[in-house]
């Protein structure tokens, strides 16, 4: 996501990286290529044009000429106003009361039904909930079944009642979450292909019936500067608490998250990062900020492997990178480690400098990481340990063993030591960002 105009951005500030003095002449060019970026990106005109106005002036006042990396100070100023335009601070989800009732509404082929799975599923794991999806969609054709078998696949309940009145099956459903101990409802409306009276009188009688804690609306983020009218529309009507927006990473303009909250005011609270139902990522502002710069996302990683990687074996291993003798073992360790937060190329992605590394683009067949245990598994403990005593013969035995090419050993050898070497750095301070 957000790749295109990230790189164009980077690029931008780039130019400006070792200047003394930041002056309107010397960053002309850079705010030129940021505004066209911008705009490339689907940002709106008016959102672009004040943002533009706001780097520039912050840029060229008293402090960044005071400061002695004013260049460095620049960035901050970047990443500041994005950060501003993207909302500043992060919306988090109702999930106190009980039950919780959440409405998700929006248009067709916006990914709602599926969102309504990979909601379910992130207030499971992530706040340990009893969720209940609630099947209202009666007239899209299979809708219900879809998300039957979402529900099914997740071992997730999902209160259906066919194609009777809406309300009815929300009075219905809230009395058997409230029953079977359901903490969280989550309800799935139906969408229409453009916002019509009919949709929007069948909302407002939900929302009088239930009284949502939340009514956010998903939306298509490739549906560019059009969804800013169409978050407005519900928006007038239904009081919106926040919006979703899908298929960002299918997106690589990503400029409509720049736009929502500054001409909506209606705060970001998920995207959909994939396909799959663990693909929904809460939306943390400043994070997304630098990810756009190619920052990395730290925090998010760190969230991620909090309770599946051990503290006391992480540090053990950090100190161990830091003096170059982290073997072949500890990698095998952190594979089987890793295998566990999903795919691996999503965190690659919130690396610092992926975008530059390449690493953005990475697309790792699962069967990749099962090569590579089987050619680390058919060393011996001794072999894993000093990885410096695999010469051709040594090599020769792991292919044969692994069903791999002794190619294969030799590749992933050298890419372990690159690996090394990077990690080595990246503890010891040495790494350099990508501007």
């Amino acid at each position: 996501m957000f790749e295109y105009m990230g790189d164009r951005i980077s690029n931008a500030i780039k130019n400006i990286k070792g200047m003394g003095k930041i002056t309107e002449e010397n960053i002309s060019d850079a705010m030129r290529e940021i505004r066209m970026a911008l705009l490339e990106a689907d940002v709106n005109y008016q959102v672009v044009k004040e943002f533009v106005n706001n780097v520039k002036e912050k840029a060229l006042g008293a402090e960044v000429e005071k400061s002695l990396k004013p260049d460095e100070l620049f960035i901050k100023i970047v990443k500041d106003e994005l950060v501003s335009l993207l909302g500043e601070n992060y919306v988090p989800l109702e999930v106190n009361k009980k039950p919780t009732i959440i409405m998700l509404v929006g248009l067709q082929g916006s990914g709602k039904t599926t969102t309504c799975g990979k909601l379910a599923n992130l207030v499971r794991k992530k706040y340990s909930k009893k969720p209940l999806l609630v099947a209202c969609d009666i007239y899209r054709p299979a809708a219900i079944e879809q998300l039957q078998t979402i529900g099914s696949s997740l071992n997730i309940p999902v209160f259906t009642k066919g194609k009777i009145n809406v309300c009815d099956i929300v009075s219905e459903a809230i009395n058997y979450a409230k029953e079977n101990n359901n903490d969280y409802i989550i309800i799935d409306t139906a969408g229409r292909l453009h916002i019509d009276e009919k949709l929007m009188d069948e909302l407002k009688d939900v929302t009088n019936l239930c009284h949502p804690d939340e009514t956010i609306l998903v939306i298509d983020s490739m549906m560019g500067q059009d969804a800013i009218n169409v978050i407005n529309g519900f928006n007038e009507a239904l009081e919106l608490t926040g919006c979703i927006l899908t298929k960002l990473d299918g997106d690589t303009k990503g400029g409509v998250a720049l736009s929502v909250r500054h001409l909506t005011n209606v705060p970001i609270k998920f995207v959909g990062n994939s396909e799959k139902l663990d693909g929904l990522q809460e939306f943390y502002p400043e994070r997304m900020a630098e990810r756009i710069l190619d920052m990395g996302d730290i925090m998010s990683i760190a969230e991620k492997v909090e309770g599946i990687i051990d503290e006391n074996e992480a540090k053990e291993q950090a100190k161990k990178m830091k003096k170059g003798s982290y073997d072949l073992e500890d990698f095998l360790n952190n594979l089987k480690q890793i295998k566990k937060l999903g795919p691996l190329e999503n965190i690659l992605k919130m690396m610092p400098g992926a975008r530059k590394m390449g690493l953005n683009n990475i697309n790792i067949d699962p069967k990749q990481m099962a090569h590579i245990e089987a050619i680390i598994l058919s060393m011996t403990p001794y072999e894993r340990k000093h990885p410096e005593v695999l010469k051709a013969t040594r090599k020769q035995r792991i292919a044969k063993g692994s069903g791999r090419s002794v190619e294969e050993v030799n590749r992933l050898l050298k890419q372990f030591e690159q690996m090394k070497l990077m990690m080595k750095q990246m503890t010891n301070g040495n790494f350099k960002m990508p501007f």
